[in-house]
């Protein structure tokens, strides 16, 4: 995985490497794990991965003179929710000192 996008199915090589369960049932643990995350956020709750860190909603507040980047056409933005990350203690150690994107 030493490269600069990993997927999901890297992700579930990656744990088929560690583990040898069978791909399918991690794909299947993955897919259900997000799909949780999914329906939690949608429901306004934050997620909290101890270690890993935490996805949280905020709010955007609208906008009346906003401009489409590719037409330069002004529009009007309402208010809207969006999902931000802020990474946990270990998580932040862990990528401190990296200065280039593509180190491992």
């Amino acid at each position: 995985m030493a490269q600069n996008k990993v997927t999901k199915i890297d992700l579930v090589e990656a744990v088929y490497l560690d583990t040898k369960v069978e791909k399918k049932a991690i794909q299947e643990v993955v897919d259900s794990l997000l799909v949780k995350i999914k329906d939690a956020l949608k429901n306004g709750s934050d997620i909290e991965l101890r270690g890993f860190g935490t996805f949280e909603l905020r709010v955007r507040k609208g906008r009346e003179k906003a401009r489409n980047p590719r037409t330069g056409e002004r529009v009007s933005v309402e208010s809207h929710a969006v999902v931000a990350f802020r990474g946990g203690k270990d998580l932040r150690s862990a990528v401190w000192g990296l200065t280039d994107k593509k180190k491992n």
